[in-house]
């Protein structure tokens, strides 16, 4: 009998499987620490719950029910869900219905609590019986306004748990408590009171102090916090959104010969589909038929479009900004580049950093060390004072002051502003692990081909006997290779191509191994390469000349005689020596790692900038090189493209993977750089070292805040209503501070 149960081999942990689900009801961090916590404890999970995203992501063992895993958020007061899936039809619906109903209550709770706030805090307001209207006006806010927090804390106390709902809503109810206590049964309610108004706690006869303002003001504050906050976060993750809301929604398709419309997700590979001028790439896939140029900014960055052929590949959600494009299709759903895309940048946003897991550590903590507090207050002002009112006051400053929502915000909303950003600009960031890298980085190692150069051969150079004409060595030269298909030929044939127009038709091809091809052109015996006995002194030396250069020399002629010397290289990117440039000034000492030989690897070294060289590298080398200079003590970042680059891309403390690599490579990276220039890879590491500067900036906000704040409250320095102001833009500063990464450049 055998077992078909998916486990690791023998004397391992068993296999894992990752879920994903939407966590709601979730009003601060300390929710999600909560959450988290018991998840966590569940045999074999692994839990990371985002504040943030709203969102749980989960490592459990092969066989684990996503029931169970639902009805333990459920057991903790909260509610869980798994993402649905990707509609066919995507369409903006507006503003988030949750967005409009809080607004509602926001402006409604504002508008009553306005007068009584005013009538508070000046007492020229304060006409006979004022305060009877201060509780008519006051009473809605606290109980309909305030209903979120007091339904909350109520749902958490039910489960043994204190959240920052908590202790908004014990704040604010023992206000109301108080006053309702002080109007009906105390002195309060006489007419012809009088109430002064006080930025600290102030002492009296408790039977004639009300505390509306406080009760309406803190709730319409809290409620200003918590839809800012939500805009904030919406807006936050707008570059996400707009990432997966990117590609074509139909396409046409060939069917038979005709053109049929379908929804765009119902493309399979293989798929032959017609893209006009200005409509987007439905998927990524192959051109077979046109040509035109191709606008791919959205997805690079890249304002210029890219000319496309026959044969070329293309990007689905790209826009034909030329001419008719016939496309097969290579990749469709999940697997194109688009929707690889949005997966690393929702994986990053829904990550957390090592400095993250500290807060959230604290605020899993905060709530009831803030009850104990608060508590401790009252008790030691009417221990020292005998002053009821007082004491009441400072412990109702110090549960409205405490504010870990703050420190849940910090990293997450960074990073979802840090990495959607990224995305628009065309750099991927894996994860906040890769953000703690970046600032210790000192070397950066560029692999040649395909990095620093084009990873393509191009004609460099011509030189021609005294009488020949070069334009005429080219086009007959470039006739006999264009039928070649050695990379050298083919190089030699596009430059011909490119330099004199069209090339004349070759007839008696031959292809001579190891030596070069020879045919005969427009009446002349025409040969490249190896193929001739007697070279001329000057194209002799033109050829040692360009082999010392790390370039290949071709020589070429007819009739038996040598007439030119023809140069080919890996042509050096126009912007590698500008991005070595901008890698300096950011403290990092390039390297250029390759498997060609020395002389052409110094020559493309020399071209751009860089002095240290490692060359004649094998594939399976290139790890050692990354290692021996990590030994150095050295922290290494590594940028490449290809299948020999993924090794060393892990192996380096950070690797960047250009976008126009391959697979294996941009997998083993940390972070992809959609573009193939080089200059994207400066730019991300400032973008990553800015995020992680906004992080931590963050962090020092929120923990100086409630570091300071509550011995404040407790000394009696704060009015509650203050405390309340305070505590609801401490959120807000946090959010808005990390949308400035919005604006990078």
């Amino acid at each position: 009998m055998t077992s078909t149960t998916a486990t690791a081999p023998t004397g391992r942990e068993p296999a894992l499987t990752e879920v994903e689900l939407l966590i709601g009801g979730m009003t601060c961090a300390s929710c999600a620490a909560r959450v988290e916590k018991k998840l966590n404890r569940m045999d074999g999970v692994t839990a990371s719950v985002n504040y943030a995203t709203e969102k749980a992501r989960i490592a459990c063992p092969e066989g684990t029910e996503v029931a169970d895993l639902i009805a333990t958020v459920v057991k903790t007061g909260y509610t869980a869900e798994e993402p649905a899936p990707p509609r066919e039809e995507t369409t903006d619906a507006g503003e988030d219905p949750e967005l409009s109903a809080l607004r509602r209550r926001l402006t409604v709770s504002a508008v009553l609590a306005l007068p009584v706030i005013l009538a508070a805090m000046v007492p020229a307001l304060q006409f006979d019986n004022w305060q009877w209207l201060s509780l008519t006006l006051a009473a809605p806010v606290v109980v309909w306004g305030g209903l979120p927090f007091h339904r909350a804390a109520w749902t958490n106390a039910r489960h043994g748990n204190a959240t920052m709902d908590t202790l908004v809503s014990l704040g604010t109810l023992a206000a109301f408590a108080w006053s309702l206590w002080a109007l009906f049964l105390g002195d309060a309610g006489m007419p012809g009171m009088r109430h002064p108004f006080e930025f600290t706690v102030s002492r009296g006869d408790g039977a004639s102090s009300i505390y509306l303002e406080v009760a309406s003001g803190v709730t319409a504050f809290i409620l200003l916090g918590r839809y800012l906050e939500a805009r904030s976060k919406r807006r936050a993750g707008a570059a996400l959104r707009a990432l997966m809301e990117l590609g074509a929604k139909d396409v046409a398709v060939l069917r038979d010969g005709r053109e049929v419309r379908i929804p765009a997700q119902r493309l399979a590979v293989g798929d032959r589909f017609v893209v006009r001028h200005g409509e987007k790439i439905a998927t990524d896939g192959t051109v077979v038929e046109g040509a035109s140029a191709v606008d791919a900014s959205m997805l690079t960055g890249e304002s210029v479009p890219v000319d496309v052929t026959a044969g070329d590949a293309v990007t689905g959600a790209t826009v034909n900004a030329g001419g008719r494009l016939v496309v097969e299709a290579t990749r469709v759903g999940a697997d194109t580049r688009l929707a690889r895309m949005a997966k690393l940048v929702e994986d990053a946003q829904s990550g957390k950093a090592e400095v993250q897991r500290l807060a959230d550590r604290v605020s899993g903590v905060f709530v009831p060390a803030v009850l104990l507090i608060a508590v401790a207050t009252a008790g030691a002002w009417l221990g020292v004072t005998g002053d009821g009112v007082a004491a009441f006051t400072a412990a109702v400053a110090v549960l409205i002051i405490a504010c870990p929502c703050a420190l849940g915000l910090a990293t997450p909303t960074a990073l979802m502003v840090g990495t959607g950003r990224g995305a628009q600009l065309g750099i991927l960031i894996k994860g906040p692990e890769v953000l703690e890298s970046t600032r210790r980085v000192d070397t950066v190692v560029l692999d040649k081909t395909g990095t620093v150069t084009t990873g393509r051969m191009a004609l460099q150079e011509v030189h021609v006997t005294e009488g020949t004409d070069e334009k005429e060595v080219l086009r007959l030269a470039g006739a006999v290779e264009h039928a070649s298909e050695h990379p050298v030929a083919r190089a030699i044939a596009r430059g011909a191509e490119e330099s004199t127009g069209p090339l004349p038709d070759v007839e008696g091809f031959e292809n001579v191994p190891g030596r070069g091809a020879r045919g005969r052109v427009e009446g002349r015996d025409v040969a490249v390469g190896r193929l001739f006995d007697d070279v001329p002194p000057e194209l002799a030396r033109a050829r040692d000349e360009a082999e010392r250069a790390g370039r290949t020399a071709v020589l070429a002629g007819w009739d038996g005689s040598a007439r030119a010397v023809l140069a080919v290289a890996d042509a050096v990117k126009e912007t590698s020596a500008e991005a070595v440039r901008e890698l300096r000034a950011l403290g990092l000492t390039p390297v250029l790692l390759t498997g060609d030989n020395r002389t052409v690897a110094q020559a493309v070294a020399a071209a751009v900038g860089i002095e240290q060289v490692v060359a004649e590298v094998l594939p399976e080398d290139k790890v050692a090189a990354v290692r021996r200079l990590q030994a150095e003590g050295r922290v290494v970042a590594m940028v490449g493209d290809g299948v020999n680059d993924a090794a060393a891309l892990a192996a380096a403390d950070l690797g960047l993977a250009l976008g126009t690599g391959t697979d294996a490579a941009i997998e083993a990276g940390d972070l992809t750089l959609v573009r193939g220039d080089l200059r994207v890879a400066a730019d991300a590491i400032r973008l990553a070292r800015r995020t992680l500067a906004t992080i931590k900036g963050n962090l020092v906000w929120a923990f100086g805040y409630n570091v300071a704040a509550l011995p404040l409250a407790a000394a009696g320095l704060l009015n509650p209503m203050i405390a309340g102001a305070a505590m609801a833009f401490s959120s807000v500063f946090v959010v808005t501070n990390s949308l400035r990464l919005r604006t990078f450049r």
